[in-house]
């Protein structure tokens, strides 16, 4: 099999608009001619360097112009882009990138004294290459992202001889697979999925050569996208693919933590039609901004801002509407395995219900033997979708085999979404795994926290659960048992954790109880703790 490769699809749109906009951030802007071309010296340098084709470079790195020209890059010559949540700790990231057997690793330099602990014990990782972002020198152990770019020469042709619609692009998830786990998807299913709703649109079985007549077609109506959340996610890297497949350009806030008014100012200097949030963690505080200053910019040229991943609120939907009244408010229900399960649009003419989408054609409800959910039952089931998915997960067949299934000679995807249909068809998303617990977007699985937990010297038992949160949707909360005359207290327990787990799973709240009741079998009543967390931390 091949087909289309982003490489080929970027690399023709640089040929045929070289001086058009391709990413900008602060006051650094590249044009789809510098973009193509800081990416082949990239790849060349790496390639110079020991990195061959199927090789796998991870990428520790907040939003900039390096995320997309590494990534641009590792695609031109065939290696594997590995993200990296770069809010993991030091054994997150020994885990992540021994798990993917990385070869090289791109780094902004705030990362160097994370990554100096780390180097004895991943002797696989030949090349570090740094991102220089005024946080402290070069480290001798690593090469400047900047010499690769201007010290290496430009590619020849077999540089890229083993291109295809093969190669992968590997997004290690969360997700519902407890420790990350790489979604390896080829990228010639990754490009027709996101194809298929893109803003210019190619026909399927054509190649690059339908590339420059239809963008041709479109005329000058060129989009630019923010993708608001670190590109690190798939929400956000699925957003950009997207708008740099449809020759558009991608904008990126120059702040490494979200600020909305930031963002907002961001949109409206570079009069963004596109901006990709993720849910009421984003929402809300952009919706309280344009309260606190309403009409101080104009954000006309916006008309879609997208979601994916965490809960999306009708009432905040609506708030933006009231602000911005030519606005789109596409929610998606989809995840770094699945893209397009479902979605809901908002707008002026009425708001979608929290929670409530529309399947997509390929989309269904299902059983955990394939049949499908009665609409108006009430029965939870399964959100699928049929046709064109990741191969699977790296290193792990049995939960491929679970995820990625063959129902009715066809392979669905089942990421983990349980829903409900009512009797009109419209999807009610009730959650993802059992306990799994969604902050912000982020993925959170409880039984990793309770085992730091344990961890702890004073521990004997622990559960964790979600509790709701108005901006973040859920945050990490839970109850610990103590050995008796432990004079531990809960402020020393989260500090703990801040040590071992990236921020986002540490607990926000946490009771001391003098029994967490195990059952004979080690199980825990979730649901006598779910109920508990309400009652103790309810705000």
């Amino acid at each position: 099999m091949s087909g289309w490769n982003f490489a080929d699809v970027w690399e023709e749109i640089a040929r045929v608009q070289p001086d058009k906009l391709a990413i900008a951030c602060g006051e650094t802007e590249r044009t789809w001619s510098e973009f193509s071309s800081r990416a082949d010296r990239l790849g060349s340098g790496l390639a110079d360097r020991g990195v061959v084709a199927e090789a796998r470079v991870a990428q520790y790195l907040h939003n900039g112009p390096e995320y997309l020209e590494s990534l641009f890059a590792c695609f031109k010559f065939s290696f594997v882009p590995v993200n990296t949540n770069y809010r993991y700790v030091a054994d997150e990231l020994r885990y992540l990138w021994s798990d993917a057997d990385v070869e090289a690793v791109i780094f902004h330099g705030t990362f160097a004294g994370t990554i100096a602990s780390l180097r004895p014990n991943l002797p696989s990782i030949r090349l570090w290459v740094w991102v220089d972002d005024s946080s402290g020198p070069c480290p001798e152990w690593a090469v400047p992202y900047e010499t690769l770019v201007s010290d290496s020469a430009a590619p020849t042709p077999d540089s890229f001889r083993h291109r295809s619609g093969d190669d992968l692009y590997l997004l290690y998830t969360g997700g519902t697979t407890g420790t990350p786990k790489g979604v390896m998807w080829r990228q010639d299913d990754l490009f027709v999925v996101l194809n298929r709703t893109a803003l210019v649109r190619y026909p399927e079985d054509a190649g690059a050569e339908s590339i420059e007549a239809t963008l041709r077609e479109r005329g000058e109506h060129f989009g630019r996208v923010l993708p608001a959340a670190p590109l690190m996610h798939g929400t956000a890297a699925f957003s950009a693919f997207g708008m740099l497949s449809a020759g558009g350009a991608v904008i990126l806030c120059e702040g490494t933590k979200f600020d909305p008014v930031e963002l907002l100012d961001t949109l409206a200097r570079h009069h963004c039609t596109d901006v990709a949030i993720v849910g009421d963690a984003f929402a809300r505080p952009l919706l309280d901004a344009l309260d606190a200053e309403p009409g101080r910019r104009d954000l006309s040229a916006l008309v879609v801002m997208l979601s994916s991943g965490v809960m999306w609120s009708a009432p905040v939907k609506d708030g933006l509407i009231g602000h911005l009244p030519n606005l789109l408010c596409v929610d998606t229900l989809g995840s770094s395995e699945a893209v397009g399960l479902a979605r809901s649009i908002s707008s002026s003419r009425g708001t979608a219900s929290t929670a409530g989408f529309k399947l997509g054609s390929d989309a269904r409800v299902i059983r955990e033997d394939g049949n499908s959910i009665e609409p108006g039952s009430g029965e939870v089931g399964l959100v699928a979708i049929a046709g064109r998915g990741p191969i699977g997960y790296l290193g792990d067949p049995e939960k491929s085999a679970r995820t990625f299934r063959e129902i009715d000679g066809m392979r669905w995807t089942t990421p983990g979404d349980h829903a409900t249909v009512d009797t009109d068809g419209t999807v009610r998303l009730l959650g993802r795994g059992s306990g799994c617990i969604n902050t912000g977007g982020e993925k959170v699985f409880p039984e990793e926290v309770e085992e730091v937990l344990k961890l702890h010297s004073d521990v004997i038992d622990s559960v964790v659960v979600g509790v709701p949160n108005v901006r973040f949707g859920e945050s990490v909360a839970g109850f610990v048992q103590l050995v008796e005359g432990s004079a531990v207290d809960v402020e020393s327990l989260i500090e703990f954790c801040r040590s071992r787990l990236a921020a986002y799973k540490v607990p926000r709240r946490l009771e001391l109880v003098a029994d967490i009741g195990r059952a004979a079998n080690g199980k825990v009543d979730q649901a006598r703790w779910k109920m508990q967390a309400g009652q103790s931390f309810a705000k």
